[in-house]
């Protein structure tokens, strides 16, 4: 009888251990291959993205230039007005309209803001080289997410900021993040995934909060390791 309980509890092991089917590490190395390999990821030094936002009938344009772990500067036009947000390091400054509750003068970035955008200057995600970066990662499970099997990986970064992300079983690329984006719970959907320069880039972006609603960007242009004048992410002064 011991001999038969021994068998069950190492079957039940097996079972358990093969539920997934991969391991994290091997799920992680499949996304990074899919997005076009470390070699590619790390030749990418800057990139610059064009996209447009459609809100009751108006088409918002933004640009964001990312200088991959150094500094970001992300702009929009609202109704002729401009806004700005810049991070360069650990600092960070931006550009608030007054129908936005700002004076349309720079201001300093709050700190907690900062910390909340500093994850944007690594525009392929926390997953890639995760270890190198003192992040930590959890494979959750396998789950159904709009009717597609997706992996559901914990990501931890080193700062202690935990997000929820979500890999296509299939392409192994990332479908979703869930995390706090301001203080309140959100997520972001990515999808129609386009290659540039041997690296795939979503086209298109779902941010969805309860503060918000769902902002859907659309990319109109990508371009990787383009000229970049570093004074753009200069805090003006008077």
């Amino acid at each position: 009888m011991k001999t038969n309980r021994i068998l069950v509890a190492v079957v039940a092991a097996l079972i358990s251990a093969n539920s997934f089917g991969q391991t994290v590490d091997e799920i992680v190395d499949k996304h990074v291959a899919a997005i076009g390999g470390l070699d590619k990821i790390k030749a990418v030094t800057n990139v610059v993205t064009e996209r447009s936002l459609s809100v009751q009938g108006m088409e918002i344009p933004s640009k964001t230039t990312i200088v991959v772990g150094k500094s970001m500067r992300s702009e929009s036009t609202v109704m002729g007005n401009s806004m700005v947000q810049v991070v360069d390091g650990t600092t960070g400054w931006m550009i608030r309209p007054t129908m936005m509750g700002g004076t349309g003068e720079p201001e300093d970035m709050p700190a907690d803001q900062v910390k909340q955008q500093v994850g944007q200057l690594d525009p392929f995600g926390g997953l890639v080289n995760y270890k190198e970066k003192g992040n930590t990662v959890e494979l959750v499970g396998k789950e159904k997410v709009d009717k597609k099997d997706v992996y559901h990986i914990k990501l931890t970064t080193k700062d202690g900021q935990a997000m929820d992300e979500y890999l296509d079983a299939t392409t192994y690329l990332l479908t979703k993040v869930k995390a706090k984006m301001n203080g309140q719970e959100g997520e972001i959907d990515f999808s129609d995934y386009k290659e540039v320069d041997g690296v795939k880039f979503p086209n298109a972006m779902d941010i969805a909060n309860p503060q918000m609603g769902t902002m859907t960007f659309v990319t109109n242009k990508v371009i990787v390791n383009g000229k970049v004048d570093d004074s753009i992410f200069k805090k003006p002064t008077k």
